[in-house]
C-alpha cells in the first residue's frame, strides 16, 4: 500500500523522539527532511541509516510531484521538519495534500509540539485556543492580525523570531492592551524558560529574548475578569 508517514521530531532535546518514530524512520525507504543536516544529527543519535532527500520551502513545487510518484511506485516515505510536527509552521502541507489527492494513505506519527507544550505549562486557559503561527514581519500586517483576535475569548498562541519578540509584545500591548502573557522559549533545551506576567512587564524584563519563542496571550474575557471590570 502507498503510504506517507508524517513524523514528529524533537523540538529541542533529542530524547523527545518516540519509539514508534524511531522505528518508522528506520523502516521507510526515504526520509524527506526540511534540512538534511539537522535531521542527520537525529538519525546519527539513533543509528538510523535511511537515506534522505531535502524537502523545504524553496523546492516544494518540484519535490512534491517527485515524492508522490515515488510513493505511487511502492516506496514508503517519511516526512520530517527540523522540529515538531511537519506542516505546523513548517513545510509539509503541500505534500500531504498531494498525497491525499493521489489516494495515498497519510499516517501521522505524533510527538513533540512546541505550541501544545507551551500551552500545557502556560497557566492560561487550555479549553479554547487559536494558533496564529508566525505573524507577518511588517508591523502594520502584524497589528492587523492581532486586531482580528481582539475579541477572541480563548488563549492565542504565536510563534516568533527572537529578533522580533519585543516588537511583537509592543504590538500586543498597543492592539490588545496590557493582557496576561506567557513567553516560552527554548522548550526542552538546556536554557528552557517560561516567563509569565503582564505584557508591559515582559517588555521591560529584557531587550532580547534568545532562542525559539512561543508567545501565549490571554483571551479578552479572561483579561476583563482579572482586571475586575466585569
Amino acid at each position: 500500500m502507498s503510504e506517507l508517514f508524517v513524523v514528529a521530531t524533537p523540538i529541542g532535546n533529542l530524547e523527545d523522539i518516540t519509539y514508534r518514530a524511531i522505528r518508522i524512520l528506520s523502516e521507510v525507504d526515504l526520509i524527506a527532511a526540511e534540512d538534511t543536516r539537522q535531521t542527520k544529527k537525529l538519525l546519527d543519535r539513533y543509528s538510523i541509516k535511511t537515506p534522505m532527500t531535502s524537502y523545504h520551502k524553496f523546492n516544494i513545487k518540484s519535490k512534491t510531484d517527485y515524492l508522490v510518484e515515488m510513493i505511487k511506485n511502492g516506496k514508503k516515505i517519511a516526512l520530517v521538519s527540523d522540529s515538531g510536527m511537519p506542516g505546523i509552521s513548517d513545510p509539509g502541507y503541500e505534500l500531504v495534500k498531494s498525497a491525499i489527492n493521489n489516494n495515498i494513505k497519510v499516517i501521522p506519527i505524533p510527538g513533540a509540539s512546541a505550541l501544545v507544550s507551551a500551552l500545557a505549562v502556560s497557566g492560561l486557559p487550555t479549553d479554547k485556543f487559536i494558533f496564529l503561527g508566525f505573524l507577518q514581519k511588517k508591523p502594520g500586517k502584524r497589528r492587523k492580525a492581532l486586531k482580528e483576535i481582539e475579541n477572541f475569548d480563548g488563549t492565542a498562541i504565536i510563534y516568533e523570531s527572537p529578533y522580533r519578540v519585543v516588537k511583537c509584545l509592543e504590538d500586543i500591548f498597543s492592539v490588545l492592551g496590557d493582557r496576561q502573557v506567557v513567553i516560552a522559549r527554548e522548550l526542552t533545551k538546556i536554557y528552557e524558560e517560561v516567563l509569565r506576567g503582564k505584557v508591559s512587564e515582559l517588555i521591560k524584563a529584557r531587550s532580547v529574548y534568545k532562542g525559539e519563542v512561543v508567545i501565549l496571550v490571554n483571551g479578552k474575557s479572561m483579561s476583563v475578569a482579572q482586571s475586575g471590570e466585569m
